[in-house]
Parts: structure tokens; sequence; C-alpha cells
């Protein structure tokens, strides 16, 4: 054998050995591939019926929020009615209280000056006292000026009051 033909025999043996070492990658690639499908396909069918909840959990949310928009757009049309009615009232209620003030007030009167009347004929009425206050105490009116005490004194303040 000659040195050509060693040569071209250790570069088939080293060829033959690159080729059997490939083979052995490709084997451990392909065993590696089929457990990543098998992963895949187990997880394929674990998601598939988490997906399924989702999208009907994302169904009854969407119908969830069409109705509480619908409840929401009808909530603010009754707000809406109802300050509507309140500004009705307080108009209203501003109209009448300027309508009636002045005659109840002028009915109030005349009752009031009428029963005194009545009083004064009959001859019942009493005098109203004075009282003034200083300071938080309150003072007796003075009735050592006329020397009366009682009704008499009362009488006096009256007509005193009177002229």
């Amino acid at each position: 054998m000659s040195a050509g033909d060693l040569a071209v025999t250790l570069a088939a043996l080293l060829c033959a050995l690159g080729f059997a070492a490939l083979v052995v990658v490709l084997v451990r690639v392909l065993d590696a591939l089929g457990a990543l499908r098998r992963e895949v396909d187990a997880l394929r069918s674990e998601t598939k019926p988490l997906l399924a909840e989702l999208r009907v959990s994302t169904d009854e949310a969407r119908s969830t929020m069409a109705t509480a928009r619908s409840d929401l757009d009808r909530f603010d049309r009754v707000i809406g009615s109802a300050e509507a009615i309140s500004d009705a009232m307080q108009g209203s209620g501003r109209v009448a209280r300027n309508l009636f003030s002045t005659p109840v007030i002028k009915v109030a009167g005349l009752a009031t000056g009428t029963s005194r009347a009545v009083r004064r004929l009959k001859g019942t009425e009493t005098a109203a006292v004075v009282v003034s206050v200083e300071r938080g105490r309150s003072v007796k009116p003075d009735r050592s000026s006329s020397g009366k005490s009682g009704k008499a004194a009362r009488r006096a303040d009256h007509e005193r009051w009177q002229a």
C-alpha cells in the first residue's frame, strides 16, 4: 500500500466515523422533537377546555357589560328627570311663597289685632312689661315710681305706655 492508498483509506474511515456521529446526533434530535410534539399535544389538550371556558366567560362579561350600560343609561335618564322635577318644584315653591306670604302675614296681623281689640273691649288685656337686659342679667321694671303693686301697677304702666 502506498501512501496515497493509506490516505484515502484513512479519509474514508474518518468520514464514516463523522457520518456515524452525525447519525447519533440526528437520532437524539429526532427523539427530542418527538418529546416536544408529545408535550405540545398535552399542552393543547389541557388548554383547549380553558380556552373554551375563557370564551364563555368573555361572552358572559360582554352581556353583563351591555346590561350595565343599559341600566346606567336608564339611571341617567331617571336622574335627569329628578333634576328637572326638583328645579320645577323649587320654582313653584318660590312662586307659592311669594304669592301666599303677604296675605298670610296680613291675616295673622288682622287676627292678632282683632283679638287685642276684643280683649280691650272686655277689659281683660294685660299690659306688656318692659324689661331691659344688660350683660346677660335681667332688670325688673321700676314700679316704685307709682307706689302701686300687682294689677294696679300694671294698669299704671299700661297707661304710661299709652300716653
